[in-house]
């Protein structure tokens, strides 16, 4: 009884870690950030800025799309949340760097492993037409959303910029020895 009692509040702790550790809703969904882009480029860097800063939040919006695409598929939406018990205690519940053989595995790596292991399971599933149109439905929306929301209120470390540290504001960073 104690060690389910021990699970449930473990799994508790974890959800109010990750709802307070990741970006808020409000900062991503924040009408006064929204506006066009100047131009091509400039859309072109605020989805490479956007994707990098909101990637947990942009990441569940696409799960919850692919999740609402199995509705009327019961026996996939189960393996769908078995799926996303993966995700939950390999990527969403995580603090520090993913492990394996005494070998760091980044973040990109270990959500590419997942994105292979759903988009799997699923076609397994013979879902795939689902799969599909519920990616393509999420990445327009991720996209949109990355395109028309300004990066200027968003403070980023140069660890974090898709642009390292062409971004740093260090002088002499860009002297050639």
């Amino acid at each position: 009884m104690s060690t389910s009692t021990e699970f449930l509040s473990g799994f508790k702790e974890t959800g109010q870690s990750i709802i307070a550790t990741r970006r808020p809703w409000s900062q991503l969904l924040g009408l006064s950030a929204l506006s066009l882009p100047s131009s091509l480029s400039d859309a072109t860097t605020r989805i490479t800025q956007n994707v990098t800063h909101f990637f947990f939040n942009y990441t569940l919006i696409i799960l919850i799309i692919i999740f609402l695409s199995l509705i009327y598929q019961p026996f996939s939406m189960i393996v769908f949340l078995i799926v996303f018990v993966g995700w939950y205690f390999l990527y969403f519940s995580r603090d520090d760097p993913l492990t394996l053989f005494n070998f760091v595995i980044e973040d990109r790596i270990v959500v590419a492993g997942l994105g292979i292991f759903t988009i799997v399971s699923l076609v397994w599933m013979h879902v795939w037409v689902n799969l599909v149109v519920s990616l393509a439905i999420g990445a327009v929306l991720v996209s949109l959303h990355a395109a028309l929301r300004g990066t200027e209120d968003l403070v980023m470390d140069d660890q974090e910029s898709p642009y390292g540290t062409l971004l740093s504001e260090s002088p002499g960073a860009y002297t050639l020895a």
